[in-house]
């Protein structure tokens, strides 16, 4: 049996900010509320969000000292970037009430997932609860720096890999495989592949593939639909590196690579990503070349989920990898 937990109202375009409390009502909510974000999100659209709602304002996005004082509240308001909607999440699950997402800036896919990623000392994707709403503002979104929406497309054509490491994983070990969730997850990454050469001057493109994106994982039940082995190389850098890059630059130059083993199309991924201004090597990434290499070799012992890296790569089977496809 499945579980499938989806948003009941996505509301994206400018302006879509103004709208917060026609959402509330529409979803019948009423009672005491509180505004999560950080310092940032907080001038940027926090504080607009908690006056019209009346909500207090929390501003953190760490879990734990969140819950060390738990707010007595009906629904929750995560206003931000991934770590604040993640924390959003965790909370919401951890208090048993409904969130709304309100995303300033498109970074990854963490915008829908009913998926949080905790950093411990390996990181953690734990299943926590999907949106019941997503208000997401394009005029907001698209004042952020251009360097978040680039991130964001290169985490939505991370799911070209992410697919095909889940149906190896089906021919290979017998997992279950979503065909409407792998479908879903693709077509958003095919999307933003096409039409790379205008997807920076679309930000309500690249938020509705960041959604749908979300939603494939709603539907599978896992983040399998968007995240495999470029995702796990994107988790070793993160433990290895003292300045990794954002997440979706990460994941995209593990797809390049990933795509090279999996003998698919890595040069059309590549230039994709050089096409929204993406990261598609070491020196675009700020990262030594020699943590990409030690990433490639550590990657597939972060999680136990099948990938293309199955049991792992030599650190010379890495750097010819690497070598291959430009990344170093």
């Amino acid at each position: 049996m499945k579980d499938i937990e989806l948003p009941r109202k996505v509301l994206v375009g400018d302006g879509a900010i103004e709208k917060v409390v026609e959402v509330v009502f529409l979803l019948g909510f009423s009672g005491d509320s509180a505004v999560i974000c950080d310092a940032g999100t907080r001038k940027v659209a926090g504080e607009k969000v908690a006056e019209q709602l009346g909500s207090v304002i929390i501003e953190s996005s760490k879990p734990d000292e969140i819950l060390s004082k738990p707010p007595l509240v009906n629904y929750l308001l995560g206003v931000g970037g991934g770590s604040v909607i993640d924390a959003t999440k965790i909370v919401s699950k951890e208090l048993g009430v409904p969130f709304l997402s309100i995303p300033t800036v498109a970074s990854h896919d963490g915008i829908v997932s009913p998926q949080a990623s905790i950093k411990k000392d390996k990181p953690v994707s734990v299943k926590t609860r999907c949106p019941i709403a997503v208000v997401a503002d394009t005029s907001i979104i698209a004042k952020a720096p251009k360097r978040f929406l680039s991130s964001g497309c290169a985490d939505v054509i991370s799911n070209f890999t992410s697919v095909l490491d889940w149906k190896l994983a089906a021919n290979e070990k017998g997992e279950y495989y979503g065909d409407y969730a792998a479908t879903l997850s693709a077509l958003s990454a095919e999307i933003i592949m096409h039409n790379a050469d205008k997807a920076l001057q679309d930000v309500s493109m690249v938020v509705e593939a960041l959604i749908s994106s979300g939603v494939a994982i709603g539907i599978a039940g896992s983040s399998r639909p968007c995240s495999g082995s470029e995702h796990l190389f994107s988790h070793a850098l993160d433990m290895i590196c003292e300045k990794p890059a954002l997440h979706g630059e990460q994941c995209g130059v593990g797809t390049i690579l990933m795509a090279y083993l999996h003998n698919a199309d890595w040069q059309r991924v590549r230039d994709a990503l050089a096409t929204v201004k993406a990261p598609t090597n070491a020196r675009e990434l700020g990262i030594p070349e020699e943590k990409i290499i030690e990433a490639l070799t550590i990657a597939h012992t972060l999680r136990d989920r099948y990938t293309i890296l199955r049991d792992g790569l030599t650190p010379s089977r890495a750097k010819e990898l690497a070598k291959i496809t430009g990344v170093i």
